[in-house]
């Protein structure tokens, strides 16, 4: 289904060990809205969608999730290289280190770890696509609190990229949710699964 191109969508290049940053924006790896949960959301939801064209943009949406899971996994990785002993301590990553040496590993940026309960998959196209919308603004509003909390240049503009395609994802479900409901009589547009109870038997 895939071909993997061995680069990020947007370079990440950090020059500065910072392990206290990298227990914030690893919230968008394995938190309540990053971009693991985005890319499950989406590549699961698919398969129920009943109009080929949002299962596409689902696919598309999902597909672009990994590589900013990859984005953000790499901007982990970065900013906790070769740290020394006295860093760990300071800078309150020792819980983590302890855990997970400096893997790379899904949670939040609270310690919780990721769960597939932070996201759902109904197969009604109006509720999958409602929760997608929430899901962008959620992710758009957590890159807005990191880039309040965040003053490292090379470490900014990747998040802002990021941001970025938050909002054209949001932009795209909000295509689809228009498109689905195209489909629905006005009587009934919130009262029936039209995966189920639009086809005749």
């Amino acid at each position: 289904m895939w071909n993997y191109e061995k680069r990020l969508e947007f370079p990440v290049n950090i020059k500065r060990t910072d392990p206290a940053m990298a227990q914030l924006i690893i919230t968008q790896y394995g938190g309540p809205d990053g971009e693991l949960g985005a890319s499950l959301r989406y590549l699961s939801q698919r398969f129920a969608m009943p109009y080929k064209n949002v299962c596409g943009v689902l696919t598309d949406v999902g597909t672009e999730e990994l590589a900013h899971l990859e984005m953000i996994c790499t901007i982990v990785h970065q900013l906790t290289r070769d740290l020394t002993p006295e860093q760990i301590k300071k800078s309150g990553f020792g819980a983590y280190y302890v855990d997970h040496t400096a893997g790379v590993w899904p949670q939040a940026a609270s310690g919780m770890p990721f769960s597939a309960t932070t996201f759902q998959s109904v197969g009604d196209p109006i509720t999958d696509l409602s929760e997608d919308l929430a899901a962008e603004q959620k992710a758009r509003t957590t890159y807005d609190n990191l880039l309040r909390v965040i003053d490292d240049p090379d470490v900014k503009e990747p998040l802002k990229f990021l941001r970025a395609r938050e909002i054209v994802h949001f932009q795209r479900f909000g295509e689809a949710l228009r498109n689905v409901q195209d489909h629905l009589d006005s009587k009934n547009f919130y009262a029936i699964n039209p995966a189920f109870d639009c086809k005749k038997f």
